[in-house]
């Protein structure tokens, strides 16, 4: 029992400050330049953690590393969804619980009358993809109305570009290594912070 009070005893909590990330922001003023710049750094072996710019810079993405969403799966999953909804809807409503006899056609099931349905099913089957992907985009990336910024710098949203470089991510190269490095692929302004 004594030996583990003395190790009870030695741990420290840990520190949040020593925690914190060191963050390289490397700001470009074209698109071009900066695509270039990561193509050089990524064949060195840097890891370039993600790109702020105002506009999508196509090319970026595979330069990067980032792969390609599932956006596209899960709008093909919450169309069907509506499909599902809206057809169990309608058959409820108008065969089930109120059939009518609208134009002297009675509603006796679903399938004799599917045609009349399709505006209704197209429409439900495209809100519930729209809303879905929407929902989930801005899930997906903290995004939601009444969030903070994780804009590093509010000029990217003029007409700058900026690379983020994390060193935890690099932990190959020092900072001063990462800067030179960065300093070399025709830079405008660059930043160290703590995150």
């Amino acid at each position: 029992m004594k030996p583990i009070k003395k190790i009870q005893k030695q741990i420290q909590p840990i520190n949040k400050t020593d925690m914190a990330e060191k963050v390289i922001y490397a700001m470009y003023d074209d698109d071009d330049v900066l695509k270039e710049g990561a193509k050089r750094l990524v064949a060195k072996g840097v890891k370039i953690a993600e790109v702020f710019s105002p506009f999508p810079i196509h090319g970026i993405d595979p330069i990067i590393g980032v792969k390609n969403t599932r956006l596209g799966i899960m709008a093909f999953i919450y169309g069907l969804t509506g499909t599902t909804l809206a057809t169990i809807g309608m058959r409820y409503f108008m065969i089930v619980d109120w059939p009518m006899n609208i134009g002297g056609k009675p509603n006796f099931s679903y399938v004799e009358n599917m045609l009349a349905f399709i505006p209704i099913t197209f429409e439900f089957t495209v809100l519930c993809a729209a809303h879905g992907m929407a929902i989930t985009y801005l899930l997906r990336n903290k995004t939601l109305p009444g969030l903070p910024a994780q804009n590093p710098d509010p000029r990217t949203t003029d007409d700058k570009f900026v690379m983020e470089i994390r060193l935890s991510d690099n932990a190959q190269y020092s900072s001063e290594e990462l800067q030179a490095m960065l300093k070399d692929t025709g830079l405008v302004e660059l930043d160290q912070k703590e995150l």
